[in-house]
């Protein structure tokens, strides 16, 4: 039998399907330009905890830049219902801290007078972060009462101009409407354990879901596991013993 003989006629492709293909391929490219849209991408804050007087880690996250330019700066703003402000170091960025005034004094949970306070904290950087690329600034904060809103201002400094996400709702308007919003959150009522403070640590950023409940202590296993390590520590000692007295 001849090769040309072997398995059925292939069939053309019909004019439609690769128009659909077509048609297909090309909703895929405006999906991605989409999502991929500065417009859908702002710079946003992500809080460890919202419990009020919990200390929360925030993290501050940019994915792009000034349009296509490099940002070169970050300048966070502090809201002055926050008094105690802690960044965290990186590689690539200095962090300078501007302070103000607190004017009548504050005082803290301790019972400490403060007069002064982080007003701002900036991030700057020699190695601009390319456009398309992510960075998390974090910093460490001590949370007001339950029910305060937190708006943190942020510049955004490029090679080549700058956004400013200072954009608060309002009248009723939702975040989503707005060009350049500020990072924000509420904070939460605290959660109290059975210490009275140690449940504020586990609230999440939902601010409704309640503490995990520690597992119940097993004190078999506990006292297996006590003695396992006494025992293997005995053994550790007497090969040792063994070991310099051949020697």
């Amino acid at each position: 039998m001849r090769r040309n003989e072997i398995g059925p006629a292939r069939t053309p492709a019909r004019p439609w399907s690769r128009r659909a293909a077509r048609v297909g391929a090309a909703a895929l490219v405006v999906g991605l330009v989409g999502i991929a849209s500065p417009a859908g991408a702002h710079v946003t804050v992500t809080p460890s905890t919202t419990a009020a007087g919990a200390h929360a880690l925030l993290q501050f996250a940019v994915g792009h830049g000034c349009g296509d330019s490099p940002t070169t700066r970050i300048t966070i703003q502090i809201p002055a219902q926050i008094t105690s402000v802690t960044p965290t170091r990186t590689a690539l960025w200095k962090v300078t801290k501007q302070t103000e005034t607190v004017d009548p004094p504050a005082v803290d949970a301790h019972g400490n007078k403060i007069v002064q306070r982080v007003a701002s904290v900036t991030f700057s950087t020699d190695t601009p972060l390319p456009d398309g690329y992510r960075e998390v600034f974090e910093l460490t904060v001590q949370l007001p009462e339950a029910g305060t809103r937190l708006v943190f201002p942020t510049i955004q400094t490029c090679e080549r101009g700058e956004s400013a996400w200072t954009e608060v709702p309002q009248d009723g308007k939702d975040v989503g409407e707005l060009q350049l919003p500020a990072p924000s959150f509420v904070v939460a009522a605290p959660l109290t354990g059975t210490d009275g403070t140690a449940g504020a640590h586990n609230h999440t950023l939902t601010g409704n879901s309640a503490a995990t409940p520690a597992p119940a202590r097993n004190d078999t296993l506990t006292l297996a596991a006590l003695a396992a390590g006494t025992l293997g520590a005995l053994l550790g000692g007497a090969a040792l013993v063994r070991q310099r007295r051949r020697a």
